[in-house]
């Protein structure tokens, strides 16, 4: 199934694993759905057949969240699938909920290692503290979420209220990491089933994202930063209010268009497809377009907030959930003109930030 409008080709068509079952993808790797309590109701994880030191097993490429449903969906894959085989180890590409929620079971259940970029792995050990990520590291919710994002013009008091109310969020969907964690970095090779996976390093979604690349079978576990019909969420948030995190991000895409163009990529969400230049290109554009529309905001003699360019980048109704993504966005889009010189910013009489194109 190929679409003329996007240049993409979706492989298995509409075709997708249900629930507790697999799809295979690839000589030796696997295609797993596991569901999410977003209105982004799924994520993609994936088993590669492995052996290490002579050991027959499989690698696990993130994990879903930790729900016990996720659990119970994960140990009939186990009895039905596995082969009677245990999880050699646990990768995950980056720390967000969906994706390392359930590594600390996976790794204590198997003795498996846990392999992440340090940064992520940090991270996600900080948050999954109850009630203590927001005071160590100040993350999308709690306090320091609530004053970041009013700094940034959101001033509703229902609103504030609840991004104040969700600091124990993160640890809510997330068991505490193992203690110890095998470093992914840029370039490293990781050696699955004898075949090479190169990592690859990106910025902007999460602070140290790892997609995988195999030559051999022409495969990119891309993780979050390309999915095929929604753009990566890109924010700054509080616990890094400086951040740049579009320039990073759309940087990163570049090392992706060294890759062959027939390469199949396994994204978090939505389907396998070809096409991989064509969606970097499309990403590209729809940023620069984002751009102009931010620019244009912010040419009104009063600037513009955060807040104030949500509704301009995002037309449809959000939940508080999808609101605090859009206001980290929104803030990532005025950070990448502001470091370019081409927005000026100042604080205003309320205490909030706007921003003046230059």
């Amino acid at each position: 199934m190929k679409s003329k409008k996007t240049g993409l080709s979706y492989p298995f068509g509409e075709q997708k694993p249900a629930a507790a079952q697999w799809l295979q993808v690839a000589e030796g790797v696997y295609w797993v759905r596991m569901p999410l309590p977003f209105a982004l109701d799924h994520i993609n994880v994936w088993l590669l057949r492995d052996e290490i030191e002579g050991q027959q097993g499989w690698t696990l490429v993130d994990t879903g969240v930790s729900r016990p449903e996720v659990q119970d969906l994960w140990q009939q894959i186990e009895a039905e699938y596995l082969e009677g085989l245990p999880i050699l180890r646990v990768v995950v590409t980056h720390m967000h909920p969906d994706h390392v929620g359930l590594a600390g079971w996976f790794c204590q259940r198997w003795q498996a290692p846990l392999y992440m970029s340090l940064t992520d792995y940090a991270l996600a050990c900080l948050w999954a503290i109850p009630d203590q990520g927001d005071a160590v590291l100040g993350g999308t919710g709690g306090v320091s979420a609530a004053v970041h994002f009013a700094q940034h013009g959101l001033v509703d008091p229902d609103a504030l209220t609840q991004i104040e109310q969700r600091s124990s969020y993160y640890a809510q969907l997330v068991q505490a990491p193992p203690k110890q964690v095998d470093r992914l970095l840029h370039n490293r090779v990781l050696t699955i089933a004898g075949r090479a996976w190169r990592c690859m390093v990106g910025y902007g979604h999460a602070p140290e994202h790892i997609a995988l690349y195999c030559e051999e079978l022409g495969v990119l576990i891309s993780g979050d930063m390309v999915l095929p019909t929604i753009s990566t969420n890109v924010s700054v948030f509080a616990y890094e209010p400086e951040a740049d995190s579009l320039t990073l991000y759309l940087d990163s895409l570049l090392c992706y268009l060294e890759l062959p163009k027939e390469t199949l990529v396994l994204p978090s969400h939505g389907l396998p497809f070809y096409g991989l230049h064509a969606r970097v290109e499309y990403l590209q554009q729809h940023h620069a377009e984002r751009l102009t529309e931010t620019l244009e905001a912010c040419q009104r003699s009063e600037g513009c907030s955060a807040a104030e360019l949500v509704p301009v980048l995002f037309k449809r109704q959000l939940d508080m959930h999808q609101l605090t993504f859009a206001m980290g966005e929104a803030l990532a889009h005025l950070h990448c003109l502001y470091f370019q010189g081409q927005l000026q910013r100042r604080v205003d009489e309320q205490g909030v930030y706007k921003f003046y194109a230059t």
